[in-house]
């Protein structure tokens, strides 16, 4: 990260309101009937981040700033060469902040710089890993080559180098996992892959603004997992010779009218630098609730792999994925079973399955993952619940 490193001017409310670290809390309402009660954002504890993160306050305030610059950024004239001239600037920001010396394109989140890679890319068979997000899996094809994992999730490098072998490719592996916060290693990776010729794709939108870039020829980045907003994040491109053209925007890489004021929401929080600053603090509290989890009898996966500090995955022993989610939500506790993309179907977890973990525990699995304000006090509210939960759970089954 290289977070200190831009100077960004997106508008008088960014620069009133672009504090590190600062995020919005104000009450949120919610009613469902006349008798409701109204339940502020204030009384509920969020720690589902991997998911999403909330708008950081520099990022709303640029967001809201360059919503009053309307003019499409393609267009001639000054009002368009003024929306050009903030989109450029965001861009820069977004690069400087990530360290990238390359290009970038602007996109409408991770998953579609992932897609346009996987359908553009100069090169030949694809291969990727098997605990990739859903949509890699999707954007890679039926007829990719899968690596194998081992039981923390982290390819096999050399069968890596047994499918490279064979004829350059294109491959997709993750940086941070974004059920389990395993951290791959692409230095080791990217050496194998440009050792025979072909093309890395690194989907960092997990790690992105929390780790420093991997190298790669193609870096998938989404804003709303790093205090941004939804709908925007960026691919960043070592060599746009490496990657087919479409037409359109971006430089003929990306059709679509550019959307300015998530540009330049992305670049204001990139710009803050919340949760690049606060990784130590997270890792220390990260640590923290795993000694306590494991000292009340639950269950860390990975735990003796490189992890993200950010994101967690815990068993239950004998209490499902899904009573532990209404129960914690009951208790105003945001947490999930895996990704946000899948986790609605309560199925069981492909990236764990990939992990052969047994069955009867993938089933007891959550993800609690952390933001930049995570404090102690909501470490200690999350693990009172915990311990409650499982006592329940217990006293039932004696």
């Amino acid at each position: 990260m290289e977070c200190k490193s831009s100077r960004i001017d997106l508008g008088p409310r960014a620069r009133v309101h672009s504090g590190v670290g600062s995020y919005i809390g104000a009450p949120v309402h919610v009613a469902i009937g006349r008798n409701s009660a109204l339940l502020s954002r204030s009384d509920r504890l969020y720690l589902d981040h991997a998911a999403t993160t909330p708008l950081s306050i520099g990022a709303r305030a640029a967001m809201a700033d360059a919503a009053e610059r309307w003019a499409n950024p393609s267009s001639p004239h000054a009002d368009g060469r003024a929306a050009r001239a903030a989109l450029e600037e965001a861009r820069k920001t977004i690069a400087d902040a990530l360290g990238w010396r390359h290009d970038v394109i602007l996109t409408s989140g991770a998953s579609e710089a992932i897609q346009i890679v996987a359908a553009r890319a100069k090169a030949g068979r694809r291969i990727l890993g098997p605990t990739e997000h859903e949509v890699v899996v999707a954007a890679m094809g039926q007829t990719a080559t899968v690596l194998p994992v081992d039981s923390n999730g982290i390819v096999d490098i050399t069968a890596l180098g047994a499918a490279l072998a064979r004829e350059p490719a294109l491959v997709a592996i993750q940086q941070a996992n974004n059920e389990t916060g395993v951290i791959q290693p692409l230095p080791e990776i990217s050496e194998c892959v440009r050792a025979s010729g072909s093309l890395l794709l690194a989907d960092c939108a997990q790690g992105a603004g929390k780790l420093p870039l991997p190298e790669a020829d193609f870096i998938a980045v989404s804003a709303h997992k790093l205090g941004g907003p939804p709908g925007v994040g960026a691919l960043m491109v070592r060599d746009l010779a490496t990657l087919e053209a479409s037409g359109g925007q971006e430089r003929g890489y990306r059709r679509g009218t550019e959307n300015l004021p998530g540009a330049a929401a992305m670049a204001a929080a990139l710009h803050g630098c919340a949760f690049a600053e606060a990784m130590p603090h997270l890792e220390a509290l990260r640590d923290k609730l795993e000694q306590e989890i494991v000292g009340a009898g639950g269950i860390v996966l990975a735990a003796d792999a490189s992890r993200i500090a950010t994101i967690g995955a815990y068993a239950m022993p004998g209490v499902p994925s899904a009573s532990q989610l209404v129960q914690f939500d009951l208790a105003g506790i945001s947490v999930s079973a895996g990704s946000a993309c899948s986790s609605g179907s309560m199925k069981q977890s492909r990236v764990l399955a990939a992990m052969d973990v047994a069955p009867e525990i993938a089933e007891c699995v959550i993800r609690v993952s952390f933001g930049p304000d995570t404090s102690d006090a909501d470490l200690s509210r999350f693990l009172d619940e915990w311990r409650r939960i499982f006592g329940r759970a217990e006293a039932r089954a004696a």
